[in-house]
C-alpha cells in the first residue's frame, strides 16, 4: 500500500512540475493588432496624421509583440472612409480613425463590438447622425480654437506689416476651430496687447462648413494639394502677409515652400506639432512657432488601457486645462520674441482658467462677437 501510494504521489508531483514548466514556457499572448485609416495626406504629412501614428509607434516599441499597419483612404470622402474601416475591421483589434470624415463609424463599431476603435477629432453618430456615446469607442477632440489663438496672438505681436492670415484644408469643425481662433487671438492683440493687424481673406478661397455656412478664411478644399497651397501662400504674400498660421495637412507644406522662396519675408505658424524641423531653408527657417494638440500621447495612453483591460469608451473634449493644447516655447524651436512668449504665457494661463475663452465652429460666437474683459 505504501508503494503505491508513492508512485501516485510521484505521478502527481511529476504532473504538476510538468504543467509548471508548460506554463513558463508558453509564448507570451499575441499583441494588439492594430491599424490606422487617415486621411489622403497619410501618415508621413508632419503634421496630424504623423503625430496619431507616433502614438500608435510609441506604444507598439514598448509592446513588441504589438502591429501596426497604416491605411490611407487616398480621396478624403466620407462613404469612402467608412468603406475602409469595414474593409478592414475584422482584421484588427484597434482601428484608429483621424479625422472628421469618421463620424459615421457608430454604426460599424455597434456592428463589431469585440474591436476597439480610437476616433480623433471626432465623435461617433448613429445611422440617423446622432452623437453616440459607445463602450468600444474612445474618441477624442480637441479645442482646437486655443491653440489657434495662440497663433494669432504671436502673429499679432510679431507681424512687421501688419497684416497676417491662417490657410486652412478642408471646412471640418476641427479646421474651423483653428481659423475662428486665430482670428480671436488677432482680435484680442488689438484690442488688448496694442496691435493693430489686419486678418487678410482672399474671397474665393472661403470656406464652407460642415452646416453650409460660409466662414471665410483661406481654404484650399483639400489636405492633400500642396500645390493649390503654394498658390495661396504666394497670394497672400502678395498682398502684403508676412506670418500665415497653416492648418492644412500637406497642402501646408506648399504654404510652406512659398515661405521659403520669400528670402525670408513670410514666416509660417506650424500646427499640430512642432514643425521646426519642417522649416529649415539653408541656414534659416521659416517657423516662428508652432501650436500644439497633444494626440501622441492620448493615443499611446488608451492603448495602453486597451493592453492593460483598463479602457472605457468615452467620448473626450480635451483642451488647455490638461495641457492638451498649447505652443512651442522652448529655445531653439521658434523665433518669438521673449516678450510675445510672456504675453502668451499669460493668455495661456487666462485660457486654462476659461477667462478667456476663443470663438470656434459651434460654440455660439463667431471671432467678431468675442467678448474682451
Amino acid at each position: 500500500m505504501k508503494r503505491v501510494l508513492g508512485f501516485i504521489a510521484l505521478v502527481l508531483i511529476t504532473g504538476l512540475l510538468f504543467a509548471a514548466g508548460a506554463a513558463e514556457t508558453k509564448p507570451a499572448a499575441a499583441g494588439l493588432n492594430i491599424a490606422i485609416i487617415t486621411t489622403p495626406s497619410g501618415v508621413d504629412d508632419g503634421s496630424f496624421n504623423q503625430d496619431n501614428y507616433n502614438g500608435i509607434l510609441a506604444f507598439v516599441k514598448n509592446h513588441p509583440t504589438a502591429k501596426a499597419t497604416a491605411i490611407r483612404e487616398p480621396s478624403g470622402d466620407v462613404a469612402a472612409a467608412l468603406k475602409a474601416a469595414a474593409d478592414v475591421v475584422a482584421e484588427y483589434d484597434v482601428l484608429v480613425c483621424t479625422g472628421f470624415q469618421f463620424a459615421g463609424i457608430g454604426e460599424l463599431a455597434m456592428e463589431n463590438p469585440d474591436t476597439k476603435f480610437i476616433l480623433v477629432d471626432t465623435y461617433p453618430t448613429d445611422a440617423k447622425g446622432n452623437t453616440v456615446e459607445l463602450p468600444n469607442v474612445y474618441a477624442m477632440t480637441f479645442a482646437e480654437q486655443e491653440s489657434g489663438f495662440f497663433a494669432g496672438v504671436a502673429a499679432a505681436l510679431e507681424t512687421k506689416t501688419n497684416k497676417v492670415a491662417v490657410v486652412n484644408g478642408v471646412a471640418y469643425p476641427s479646421n474651423v476651430n483653428y481659423q475662428y481662433g486665430f482670428e480671436t487671438g488677432v482680435i484680442y492683440a488689438n484690442k488688448k496687447l496694442g496691435t493693430n493687424v489686419q486678418i487678410v481673406e482672399l474671397p474665393s478661397r472661403a470656406g464652407t462648413d460642415v452646416t453650409g455656412a460660409n466662414v471665410g478664411g483661406n481654404y484650399a478644399g483639400s489636405f492633400a494639394d500642396e500645390a493649390t497651397g503654394k498658390v495661396i501662400g504666394q497670394q497672400l504674400f502678395a498682398q502684403g502677409v508676412d506670418i500665415i498660421f497653416v492648418a492644412a495637412g500637406a497642402t501646408g507644406n506648399g504654404v510652406f515652400t512659398a515661405a521659403k522662396e520669400s528670402n525670408g519675408r513670410l514666416k509660417v505658424i506650424g500646427c499640430d506639432v512642432d514643425q521646426w524641423d519642417d522649416g529649415t531653408v539653408g541656414s534659416g527657417n521659416i517657423i516662428l512657432t508652432s501650436v500644439l494638440k497633444v494626440m501622441s500621447l492620448n493615443v499611446e495612453r488608451v492603448l495602453n488601457q486597451i493592453q492593460e483591460g483598463t479602457f472605457k469608451g468615452a467620448n473626450m473634449l480635451l483642451k488647455a486645462d490638461t495641457d492638451s493644447t498649447g505652443f512651442v516655447k522652448k529655445a531653439g524651436r521658434n523665433q518669438l520674441a521673449p516678450s510675445t512668449i510672456q504675453k502668451l504665457d499669460e493668455a495661456y494661463a487666462l485660457v486654462q482658467k476659461a477667462v478667456i475663452v476663443p470663438a470656434s465652429n459651434f460654440g455660439g460666437f463667431t471671432p467678431e462677437q468675442f467678448k474682451v474683459n
